[in-house]
């Protein structure tokens, strides 16, 4: 008896062709020297395709699906916490209900923001959605603002900082979670 799995949609493979055709010459030219126009010849497309799917070339590396999940497990955390304490223990609620991200993929990615200047700057701006949502649920549960933007600046920092410190690993044998709860007990003196 053979099972049938479903195949690829044709959107799913071009968006799969886009992301590895875009690490390969990230990689083996670097992201400022690589085009739009260059990704989407490796990958068989034109460049309004690659548009429909990227509206920069940045964000082929700095989507991030995530802040639902971490804004909800942050909620999830007793108010009569500090606003730190509960950012700090809500990112880790989400990290260990997340299943472990496609590795490889999501290790190149991160490693090459984490070696592109450029980048690294976009990256701090990436994580100014997931800030404002993170500050927007605290003060709805009662934090001042000002203690809000410090808690969750604080905890956006170390998150990054998890994420650099995974990416660097070249053995690859160490988990993201647990380089994210590595980063979090830094600073959290009063995880669980």
């Amino acid at each position: 008896m053979t099972i049938d799995t479903p195949r690829p949609t044709k959107r799913e493979r071009t968006l799969a062709a886009l992301l590895e055709h875009g690490l390969d010459l990230f990689e083996r030219q670097g992201y400022d020297q690589t085009t739009v126009a260059q990704i989407a010849r490796a990958a068989g497309v034109t460049e309004m395709t690659f548009f429909r799917y990227f509206p920069a070339k940045e964000h082929l590396l700095l989507d991030d699906p995530y802040d639902p999940v971490l804004t909800a497990a942050i909620a999830e955390q007793p108010r009569t916490l500090p606003p730190f304490v509960r950012a700090a223990r809500g990112l880790r609620s989400a990290w260990r209900a997340l299943p472990e991200p496609e590795a490889p993929v999501i290790r190149r990615r991160v490693r090459i923001v984490a070696r592109t200047p450029g980048l690294r700057g976009a990256m701090w701006r990436s994580t100014g959605n997931t800030e404002r949502a993170i500050v927007e649920r605290l003060v709805a549960d009662g934090a001042s603002p000002d203690d809000a933007r410090v808690a969750a600046a604080s905890v956006l920092a170390a998150l990054v900082a998890g994420l650099y410190a995974w990416a660097d690993d070249e053995s690859g044998t160490g988990t993201l979670a647990a380089a994210i709860e590595h980063a979090l007990d830094v600073i959290d003196v009063c995880h669980d």
